[in-house]
């Protein structure tokens, strides 16, 4: 249950990052009110409950401009607007949260925003003229925004970081390409290969909060990150050829797993292992594991999943589809004479590519 409750938190602070990122409405009139030095305190959220907690102020039910916020941000009290921020419904309001909730703030503004994003499960920014900074409270989130320079440069660093570990995480899926091909694979170069890509995508999702509250400004930087990542989505395929085949046990369940995995813990191999099936002794796996094909016959760019998903389920493995002949390829359903060359083909120049690079280094 607890969990549950995390994910939507976590899930309404994103939402909260992309309205304020940017290119809004709300980021502009933020930007306005800390130009000009003053202070404010915008409720985002159930108008009915947040009506409930405050009292005073002026009505409004006016469409949300920058201008607008900005000109009632110069009166003391709290500005309410609706969930999506297109209508202003109060002005100058003054909030009454539950007193008991505990907050570690020191200012009057502050505390009462974390105790009404608390309490009403709301979107609560306050902007402190005395330190001109803004901070933004999400359920039982607290986030200092940056400014957008620092946000650039803490993304940038991130990305450079990110290209060191793809390329650790190629080269391993190359080595395990090759020894794919020769039917060497070792539980070793499996939890190896699902570590380099864990660690991948690991910091990728470090790198998308940066982007929505980058907002516009991160375009640059989020066409960069999907170029980046492209051989991400193949090399997860490792999981699905590898996993340990159990009664009940899917491939989204082990992923799940790998993913709950600690970032301490991921540095043990036997974790991962553990996660795959084969138990926390990497020594106690003392033959070669057969691959089931799907990352292999994915490279090849000329089969649809379903064509893969068929010729796996015939074969059962990698090696077993090496070694078929023409004619048995055609049998697959899906795959004609034509497709079936082409498999051979594909997957023979693939073994020579692979051959060829391991000897140029």
């Amino acid at each position: 249950m607890a969990k549950a409750k995390r994910q939507t938190s976590q899930q309404a602070f994103r939402e909260a990052l992309v309205m304020i990122s940017p290119g809004t409405k709300i980021r502009e009139a933020i930007s306005a009110i800390l130009q000009s030095r003053n202070g404010a305190l915008l409720c985002i959220g159930d108008p009915k409950r947040l009506a409930e907690l405050s009292e005073g102020g002026i009505e409004l039910h006016a469409p949300c401009t920058p201008q607008l916020l900005y000109e009632l941000a110069k009166m003391d009290g709290a500005i309410i607007l609706n969930n999506d921020c297109s209508s202003i419904l109060y002005a100058n309001r003054f909030l009454r949260p539950d007193n008991t909730i505990p907050t570690d703030e020191t200012g009057t503004r502050h505390r009462a925003a974390e105790r009404i994003a608390k309490q009403t499960k709301s979107i609560v920014i306050a902007v402190s003229e005395r330190r001109s900074s803004v901070t933004v409270y999400v359920h039982n989130i607290k986030h200092i925004m940056d400014t957008v320079p620092t946000l650039l440069n803490k993304a940038m660093q991130a990305l450079q970081t990110l290209e060191k570990y793809i390329q650790v995480m190629e080269q391993t899926m190359t080595d395990l390409s090759s020894r794919e091909f020769q039917d060497m694979v070792t539980i070793f170069d499996v939890c190896k290969a699902v570590q380099r890509c864990e660690m991948v995508l690991r910091i990728t999702t470090e790198i998308e909060p940066y982007l929505l509250e980058l907002g516009t400004e991160g375009r640059l930087i989020e066409l960069q990150l999907k170029e980046l990542t492209i051989p991400l989505e193949e090399a997860e395929l490792v999981i699905r050829d590898y996993y340990k085949e159990r009664p009940g046990t899917t491939f989204q369940q082990v992923r799940q797993r790998i993913s709950e995995i600690s970032q301490q813990e991921l540095l043990n191999l036997s974790n991962i292992s553990q996660a795959l099936g084969y138990g926390p002794n990497l020594r106690s796996v003392d033959s070669y594991l057969p691959s089931r094909g799907y990352r292999l016959l994915t490279q090849t760019h000329r089969l649809q999943p379903h064509i893969i998903e068929n010729l796996v389920q015939r074969f059962g493995s990698l090696q077993a589809i090496l070694r078929a002949p023409k004619e048995e390829l055609v049998e697959t359903e899906g795959v004609g004479e034509v497709l079936a060359e082409r498999v051979r083909t594909s997957l023979n120049l693939l073994r020579s590519q692979l051959t060829l690079d391991r000897g140029s280094r």
